[in-house]
């Protein structure tokens, strides 16, 4: 299995993590579909979704698969009065990912990181290692800590 960017800043920093390659599904890349395949709960598979703030400019969010995410509380945890989400259009312009495979880690840009608080209700959670079929496990408080993100409840 080949290295992804996000792999390799985790071993820059001498961080604790496994990869984890499973079949992609090109006309299902859900969240669902990826703790399907990784036999693991929906809500330990996070999705990173990328917002714009009217104040701050852009901000990502993990949260937990399945989950839908409240763009007042992501407005109020990072100082904005709005919040929207980032047209899938502008994705890979903004982070250097493609839809279904946007890291948290290893973006193109360094942008805020908002975290659901939920990340802490496992022993790891699984993010994706910025390519599609291949994710990261890690313990929360290290994604936490390697990204100097913020938590709180960012979902309905």
């Amino acid at each position: 299995m080949k290295k992804t960017n996000a792999a390799r800043i985790l071993d820059r920093l001498k961080v604790d993590y496994r990869l984890i390659e499973f079949p992609v599904d090109e006309d299902d890349l859900s969240a669902r579909n990826a703790a399907e395949k990784l036999e693991l709960p929906l809500e330990q598979v996070f999705k990173t979704l990328v917002a714009r703030g009217d104040k701050t400019g852009v901000v990502i969010a993990s949260i937990p698969g399945g989950s839908e995410l409240d763009l007042k509380a992501l407005a109020k945890i990072s100082g904005n009065k709005k919040v929207e989400l980032a047209p899938l259009k502008e994705i890979q312009q903004l982070t250097g990912y493609i839809r279904g495979a946007v890291s948290p880690l290893g973006m193109k840009s360094s942008y805020s990181c908002y975290i659901d608080q939920r990340a802490y209700n496992f022993s790891f959670v699984i993010i994706s290692a910025g390519v599609r079929g291949i994710q990261i496990s890690l313990s929360p408080l290290d994604l936490v800590e390697v990204l100097s993100a913020v938590t709180g409840k960012l979902t309905r």
